[in-house]
Protein backbone atom coordinates (compact mmCIF):
# COMPACT_ATOMS: atom_id res chain seq x y z
CA UNK A 1 0.00 0.00 0.00
CA UNK A 2 1.41 3.03 -1.16
CA UNK A 3 0.94 5.86 1.24
CA UNK A 4 0.53 9.39 -0.22
CA UNK A 5 0.39 12.88 1.69
CA UNK A 6 -2.04 15.13 1.14
CA UNK A 7 -0.15 18.35 0.81
CA UNK A 8 -1.77 21.34 1.21
CA UNK A 9 -1.09 24.45 -1.18
CA UNK A 10 -0.11 27.84 0.39
CA UNK A 11 -0.19 31.23 -1.13
CA UNK A 12 -3.11 32.50 -3.69
CA UNK A 13 -4.13 31.31 -7.11
CA UNK A 14 -3.58 33.78 -9.97
CA UNK A 15 -7.14 34.61 -10.50
CA UNK A 16 -7.74 35.88 -6.84
CA UNK A 17 -4.29 38.11 -7.67
CA UNK A 18 -6.03 39.39 -10.48
CA UNK A 19 -9.15 39.84 -8.72
CA UNK A 20 -7.65 42.39 -6.20
CA UNK A 21 -5.24 43.78 -8.56
CA UNK A 22 -8.24 44.68 -10.44
CA UNK A 23 -10.03 46.47 -7.29
CA UNK A 24 -6.84 48.21 -6.51
CA UNK A 25 -6.82 49.71 -10.01
CA UNK A 26 -10.67 50.79 -9.65
CA UNK A 27 -10.20 52.27 -6.33
CA UNK A 28 -7.51 54.23 -8.07
CA UNK A 29 -8.82 55.20 -11.20
CA UNK A 30 -12.04 57.27 -8.72
CA UNK A 31 -9.37 58.53 -5.92
CA UNK A 32 -6.79 60.45 -7.97
CA UNK A 33 -9.15 62.50 -9.80
CA UNK A 34 -10.18 63.25 -6.49
CA UNK A 35 -7.15 63.82 -5.12
CA UNK A 36 -6.05 66.08 -7.74
CA UNK A 37 -8.89 68.37 -7.07
CA UNK A 38 -8.73 68.61 -4.28
CA UNK A 39 -4.82 69.11 -4.26
CA UNK A 40 -6.01 72.00 -6.66
CA UNK A 41 -8.28 73.75 -4.84
CA UNK A 42 -5.80 74.01 -1.85
CA UNK A 43 -3.39 75.56 -3.44
CA UNK A 44 -6.19 78.57 -5.07
CA UNK A 45 -7.12 78.54 -1.83
CA UNK A 46 -4.14 81.29 -0.70
CA UNK A 47 -5.04 83.36 -3.75
CA UNK A 48 -9.18 83.07 -3.30
CA UNK A 49 -8.33 84.65 0.78
CA UNK A 50 -5.99 86.88 -0.78
CA UNK A 51 -8.57 88.55 -3.07
CA UNK A 52 -11.04 88.23 -0.62
CA UNK A 53 -8.78 91.02 1.26
CA UNK A 54 -8.69 93.05 -1.62
CA UNK A 55 -11.96 93.18 -2.09
CA UNK A 56 -13.17 94.29 0.97
CA UNK A 57 -9.71 96.73 0.96
CA UNK A 58 -10.99 97.84 -2.54
CA UNK A 59 -14.56 99.28 -0.91
CA UNK A 60 -12.64 100.94 1.72
CA UNK A 61 -10.74 102.53 -0.71
CA UNK A 62 -13.21 103.32 -2.57
CA UNK A 63 -15.05 104.73 0.62
CA UNK A 64 -12.38 107.15 0.84
CA UNK A 65 -10.61 108.80 -2.34
CA UNK A 66 -14.31 108.35 -4.63
CA UNK A 67 -12.38 105.97 -7.08
CA UNK A 68 -11.44 102.66 -7.56
CA UNK A 69 -8.04 101.61 -6.86
CA UNK A 70 -5.62 100.90 -9.97
CA UNK A 71 -3.82 97.67 -8.47
CA UNK A 72 -2.41 95.94 -5.46
CA UNK A 73 0.36 98.86 -5.25
CA UNK A 74 -2.12 101.65 -4.62
CA UNK A 75 -3.98 99.56 -1.97
CA UNK A 76 -0.78 98.91 -0.23
CA UNK A 77 0.70 102.54 -0.40
CA UNK A 78 -2.72 104.12 0.86
CA UNK A 79 -2.09 101.41 4.03
CA UNK A 80 -5.39 99.73 3.04
CA UNK A 81 -4.18 96.37 2.50
CA UNK A 82 -0.81 94.42 3.21
CA UNK A 83 0.06 91.31 1.19
CA UNK A 84 2.97 89.17 2.53
CA UNK A 85 6.06 88.74 0.57
CA UNK A 86 5.62 85.10 0.14
CA UNK A 87 2.03 85.54 -1.27
CA UNK A 88 3.75 87.87 -3.67
CA UNK A 89 6.16 85.68 -4.97
CA UNK A 90 3.81 82.82 -5.62
CA UNK A 91 0.75 85.05 -6.92
CA UNK A 92 0.32 88.05 -9.09
CA UNK A 93 -2.82 90.02 -8.98
CA UNK A 94 -4.55 92.16 -11.00
CA UNK A 95 -8.03 95.01 -10.69
CA UNK A 96 -10.37 95.53 -12.95
CA UNK A 97 -13.18 97.07 -10.95
CA UNK A 98 -15.75 99.14 -11.41
CA UNK A 99 -19.61 100.40 -10.29
CA UNK A 100 -20.97 97.59 -11.98
CA UNK A 101 -18.63 95.13 -10.33
CA UNK A 102 -15.24 93.59 -12.29
CA UNK A 103 -13.28 91.23 -11.64
CA UNK A 104 -9.84 90.26 -9.41
CA UNK A 105 -7.62 88.28 -11.18
CA UNK A 106 -4.56 85.79 -9.51
CA UNK A 107 -2.24 84.40 -11.95
CA UNK A 108 0.59 81.99 -10.25
CA UNK A 109 4.21 82.24 -10.82
CA UNK A 110 7.15 79.43 -10.77
CA UNK A 111 7.45 80.02 -7.52
CA UNK A 112 3.87 78.16 -6.70
CA UNK A 113 3.43 74.18 -6.88
CA UNK A 114 0.86 74.25 -8.69
CA UNK A 115 2.56 75.70 -11.53
CA UNK A 116 3.07 78.83 -13.32
CA UNK A 117 0.17 80.09 -15.40
CA UNK A 118 -3.19 79.51 -12.88
CA UNK A 119 -5.72 81.81 -13.05
CA UNK A 120 -7.82 82.58 -10.16
CA UNK A 121 -10.96 84.99 -10.93
CA UNK A 122 -13.52 87.11 -8.58
CA UNK A 123 -15.99 87.97 -10.91
CA UNK A 124 -17.52 91.30 -8.18
CA UNK A 125 -21.16 91.40 -9.79
CA UNK A 126 -21.93 87.27 -9.14
CA UNK A 127 -19.90 86.97 -6.03
CA UNK A 128 -18.23 83.84 -7.69
CA UNK A 129 -14.82 82.42 -8.13
CA UNK A 130 -13.77 81.22 -11.37
CA UNK A 131 -11.06 79.27 -12.94
CA UNK A 132 -8.27 76.79 -10.95
CA UNK A 133 -9.01 75.28 -8.13
CA UNK A 134 -13.13 75.82 -8.42
CA UNK A 135 -15.16 73.10 -9.76
CA UNK A 136 -16.29 74.66 -12.44
CA UNK A 137 -12.62 75.25 -13.46
CA UNK A 138 -13.33 75.33 -17.61
CA UNK A 139 -15.89 78.71 -17.16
Amino acid sequence: MKLTKNRKQNGFTMIEIMVVVVIVAILAAIAIPTYVEYVKGAYASEAKSVIGNIDNASKMYFQTYGEWPGDVEELERSGQLEVDRSTKLKWTFALSLSDDGGQITAESTEEMKGGPGRLVVFDRARGRYLGYGSPDENQ
